[in-house]
């Protein structure tokens, strides 16, 4: 596993080189960092990108890389440089600035060095892979004695806490009888409990959370010595005086000395971490281990599952935007109050503090007056106080108490929904209490945003097993009166804690306002919720979903498509993001869902999320039917359409009876790019020539294949098997290698190592047309583009692969045969009648099916992949299938017009080289810098969409490009953003070809790309011309 994984790690690298054209550090390092999250996988660690560490000194620093035990103790750091940095005086440097000497790899993408304990290790090139394999042997094998110090700790725990507990239960219970302060205390705090929280709390209940208090005490002295957060907390100071009553002398220091080991390897832990905010992650996981000894049995329901901050930066990113966007504020702003309902320990809140940090002044209004969160457990009530305390004071410099957090059940907490007469906190022991007094000054606020991860089981204050699944009368009436009321399931589920959640966030938001949650995403699709649906789409205006699948039921093939979980496979439900917007200026309710591909892994739903901001997102838009169907009525339209190909695939439906085209193929997939392509002719065959002199040396050999050429396994193959091959010139042809940027291709049986239906559709010195169109899972925006050569197979996006259909294809014998079939052909004569009747009742308009050919059926189909209605609402089913045709209308007309629609576009993206140029203005300045030196002008091919221009190099500008030509997208790029990327001057990645064959440069195509500039903008206006008229056209 570990060279398979070093040898993805090298052709990343290579791949990175060659597409940015740069060795930068911030380029390629991300090939190793990518290495290091493989390896960190599988010995449970986690790698965290720009790790703060703190310095001997005191000084903050920032390494590359961390891996952190889940303990998030520092395991090993990896630092980056660059190639033309000297590696040995930057490792120096980083010394004399306090980096970590315990266990750190550097690296510049050519070598690595392995420094553990101060002492170099091992040193190694990055492309030797036995060494590279040692060095990290080496680095993922080191022991750390504090975490080995832990686990002991952690086991003596276990054997120690009970005798402890029993000692704790005995003095409190002696205090009971005896102790009279201590009652007055203890009822006081049970009554305020009962009402607040939970009504069915007993005297049982206060002391195990008073046991907890005691227990917990210790563990923050230990992990933040000195520091008044856990002492100044209000609900803290209510159990230190019910701690005071009966604990006197040493005698907590004597019930409690059993438990020192513990409490020791956890100040020793803390020790070791400098930053800040990783104490508070290593405080969480502290708790977590102290909750699983302490009562295993309810472990698993308090027990937090930590939101990835993924997630939880996405939704702050995107609720942010949709604030902006819909009431022109940010969250930022004064008068946007925003409630975490159950914050547990307080990721949501401490990222929201931390994306304010640029605004300290804002900070410290919205941290004072217009943030709020509610808990109903204490332990994690305990975390989130003291994170969002440390995580302000870190920011502007100052301790300040948090005054929004509230100990409170909030689905117990309806007074401020407007919807129950009188408040149900006005009579808690005396209006002085801090807590009572928190939960009036937010039910009196106007919420703006209602943010966070509600909890799938209902969590009480001490999760004793007597407290589950208890009533909230209030919210479980809303929800029959609404939920349960506008659905047609036979069984609805009332007390779903999200569906409860959803309840109360809807009836407590303001008239504008945002809701932000993650959530089962059961939702969604399930039956039982319908009414669920239907009532969100009356409630709000605008709602997004992203779908991130991953539940773990079921098995066989519909298991493996959910894919991992993104909470790191930790839960078995499947999760979705919700966005509602509620807004008084907008009418209806438009739905916006996107998914992540079938079978990602956890780590790609992260990246899924993290790569591209909502606001960026192409997303489907959902019509729900008369059932509330929402995700299930897309796909039964769209399953009656016309199959484009009959493909067998698990889980998709593709009728037997027939499709439009009898055959399709993937793109070329040569293995070898930079070899076989080219944009000069000359330099192509000279490149075929020398690899193929070069492969012939190797013939039958079955080793020490040098790297002169690029080998693939296929091709080492192909010469143990005595597979040869010699140059001829009648092979170079033309190709679609990218939209817009057509290159010389070498048609080699021998160099490319999957031609895909290159032979089927496109053999040599025969004329076809095709239409390529994104495979099933694309990453990318969907690209459909009419070719009239091979397309490459990655023809729209490095990181998909790109399908082709054919208006021919030839046999064995090189006889050319329709690839449209006879049975489409049918199905759209039956369905267009060429004769018309009209107003008088006669019939007229010639001879039926006149205009229905297989070439105007190709047309159709090309129109209806442009179509921006049909892209918009079945974008989920291009993700998730090959295209199916809708038949527009019911006449011939109807037909014509969308295959003269086809036709044109299709003579537009073939003919593109030869339409009328459009008049771009070139306006020079001489670079006489470069003059001077005898050089060419610097290359650039920069796009400046607003200001309408194209930078091409160092003199040369074109400007007047009109608005319209940059909306024509093909993919994640505008038409001429394709040409510009495909003409940029890089380095190849192949040494040989950097060494023997770089020939290219932009100014000798110069002219050419100014041209071809010029035609593509007319392209590409005419283009959205023709989308514009499809758009406005009826469709029934």
């Amino acid at each position: 596993m570990s060279k398979l994984l070093i040898g993805q790690y090298l052709n990343d690298l290579a791949q990175l080189r060659q597409i940015s054209g740069s060795t930068r550090e911030s380029v390629v390092r991300e090939a190793f960092k990518d290495l290091l999250k493989g390896y960190a996988r599988s010995h449970e660690l986690v790698f965290v990108p720009e790790f703060e560490i703190e310095s001997p000194a005191k000084e903050r620093r920032y390494v590359d890389g961390a891996l952190l035990h889940a303990l998030r103790l520092p395991f090993g750091y990896w630092e980056a440089k660059d190639e033309k940095d000297d590696l040995d005086t930057e490792i120096e440097t980083k010394f004399r600035r306090g980096y970590p000497k315990d266990n750190i790899i550097f690296e510049d993408s050519t070598q690595a060095v392995l420094i553990q304990n101060g002492q170099q290790v091992i040193r190694c090139k990055v492309d030797d892979v036995e060494a590279l394999e040692k060095l990290l042997g080496l680095f993922f094998g080191y022991q750390r004695p504090e975490i080995a110090e832990f686990r002991k700790a952690v086991e003596q725990f276990t054997a120690d806490l009970p005798q402890v507990l029993t000692a704790l239960r005995k003095r409190i219970d002696a205090a009971y009888e005896a102790n009279a302060a201590f009652r007055k205390a203890s009822g006081d705090f049970l009554d305020h409990a009962r009402k607040a929280i939970n009504p069915n709390l007993t005297d049982d209940d206060v002391r195990e959370i008073l046991i907890q208090h005691i227990l917990t005490d210790e563990i923050f002295d230990e992990v933040f010595p000195g520091q008044p957060f856990h002492k100044d907390n209000n609900v803290a100071r209510e159990l230190h005086k019910l701690e005071d009553t009966f604990f006197t002398g040493n005698t907590k220091f004597q019930t409690l000395k059993s438990l020192e080991i513990y409490y020791r390897a956890i100040r020793a832990a803390a020790a070791r971490i400098g930053s800040h905010h990783e104490k508070q992650s290593f405080l969480k996981v502290v708790y977590e281990s102290f909750y699983k000894v302490y009562n295993p049995k309810a472990a698993d329901r308090l027990g937090v599952v930590y939101t990835p901050n993924e997630i939880v930066r996405f939704m702050i990113e995107s609720a942010d935007w949709l604030c902006e966007r819909h009431f022109g504020r940010n969250l930022i702003d004064r008068d946007v109050e925003i409630l975490d309902p159950a914050v547990g320990t307080g990721t949501f809140i401490t990222e929201l503090i931390e994306h304010f940090r640029g605004q300290p002044a804002k900070l410290k209004h919205k941290y004072r007056e217009e943030l709020h969160a509610n808990e109903v457990a204490l332990l994690p009530y305990y975390v989130a106080n003291l994170t969002f305390e440390a995580t302000s004071a870190a920011i502007v410099g100052v301790y300040e108490e948090f005054p929004g957090l509230c100990l409170v059940d909030t689905l117990d907490n309806t007074a401020g929904l407007g919807r129950k007469t009188g408040d149900q906190v006005a009579d808690l022991f005396g209006m002085g209490d801090e807590n009572v007094a928190r939960i009036k000054r937010q039910n009196r606020r106007k919420i703006s945003v209602i943010i966070g991860n509600p909890p799938y089981n209902a969590n009480q204050l001490n999760e004793n097993d007597n407290n589950k699944n208890r009533d909230y009368p209030e919210i479980d009436k809303r929800i029959k009166d609404s939920y349960i009321k506008e659905s047609t399931a036979k069984k609805t589920k009332l007390k779903d804690m999200y569906a409860r959640f959803f309840r109360w966030t809807t009836d407590r938001l303001h008239d504008d306002g945002i809701i932000a949650f993650v959530t089962n995403n059961s939702f969604i699709e399930a039956q039982g919720f319908d009414g669920f649906r239907a009532c969100l789409a009356k409630d709000f205006n605008e709602i997004w979903v992203i779908n991130l699948k991953g539940a773990a039921r079921g098995s066989g093939e519909p298991r493996k498509m959910q894919g991992g979980n993104i909470f790191s496979n930790k839960i078995r439900v499947g999760v979705a993001v919700w966005f509602c917007v509620r807004a008084k200026h907008l009418n209806g309710c438009r739905i916006n869902y996107d998914e992540v591909r079938d079978y990602a892994s956890a780590e790609e739903k992260r990246d899924f999320l993290s790569s591209k901001p909502l606001r960026h997102r192409q997303v489907a838009l959902i019509k729900p039917s008369v059932r509330n169907e929402w995700i299930s009525v897309q796909e039964s339209e769209f399953d009656q359409f016309l199959p484009l190909v009959f493909r067998h695939r698990k889980g998709v439906k593709i009728p037997k009876k027939g499709s439009l085209f009898a055959s399709y193929a993937l793109g070329v997939s040569t293995n070898r790019d930079e070899w076989v392509y080219s944009f000069d002719s000359r330099n192509l065959e000279n490149k075929v020539k020398f690899f193929l002199s070069n492969y012939d040396g190797h013939v039958s050999k079955t080793t020490a294949f040098n790297d002169k050429i690029k080998w693939s396994e296929t091709l080492k193959r192909r010469s143990r098997s005595g597979v040869r091959e010699v140059f001829v010139s009648g092979r170079i042809r033309n190709a679609a290698y990218r939209p817009f940027s057509r290159m010389f291709l070498y048609q080699s049986d021998l160099l490319i190592d999957r031609p895909g239906g290159i032979d089927l559709m496109f053999p040599l010195g025969r004329k076809n047309f095709a239409i390529c169109f994104s495979d099933v899972g694309s990453r990318s925006g969907y690209v459909t583009m009419a070719i009239d050569g091979p397309a490459d197979l990655h023809f729209g996006a490095s990181s998909d692969g790109y399908q082709q259909v054919s208006l021919w294809r030839f046999d064995e014998s090189g006889e050319r045969v329709d690839n449209i079939t006879d049975w489409a052909l049918k199905q759209f004569k039956d369905h267009y009648q060429a004769e018309s009747v009209s107003a008088g009742g006669k019939k007229s308009g010639g001879k039926r099916d006149a205009g229905i050919t297989k070439e105007a059926i190709f047309h159709y189909v090309y129109a209806v992949l442009h179509d921006p209605a049909y892209r918009e609402t079945y974008a989920l089913n291009l993700k998730r299938e090959f295209p199916r045709i809708p038949l527009y209308g019911d006449t011939l007309a109807d037909f014509r017009r969308w295959a003269g629609w086809g036709k044109a576009l299709m003579d537009l993206h073939i003919g593109y080289e030869a339409v009328e140029p459009w008049p771009l203005q070139r306006t020079d300045v001489e670079d006489e810098k470069a003059r001077r030196a005898g050089q060419a002008p610097k290359a650039m091919l920069k796009a400046d969409k607003a200001a309408g221009r194209i930078v091409l190099d160092s003199e040369t500008t074109l400007s007047g490009v009109p608005a319209a030509a940059w909306k024509y997208t093909l993919g994640n790029r505008c038409a001429l953003e394709w040409i510009l990327d495909q003409y940029k001057e890089s380095k190849p990645r192949d040494p040989t070809i950097r060494e023997k064959f770089d020939t290219y440069r932009f100014a000798d195509y110069k002219d050419h790309v100014i041209d071809l500039l010029m035609r593509v903008t007319r392209v590409s206006v005419d283009t959205q011309s023709i989308v514009e008229e499809m758009n406005a056209a009826p469709r029934h």
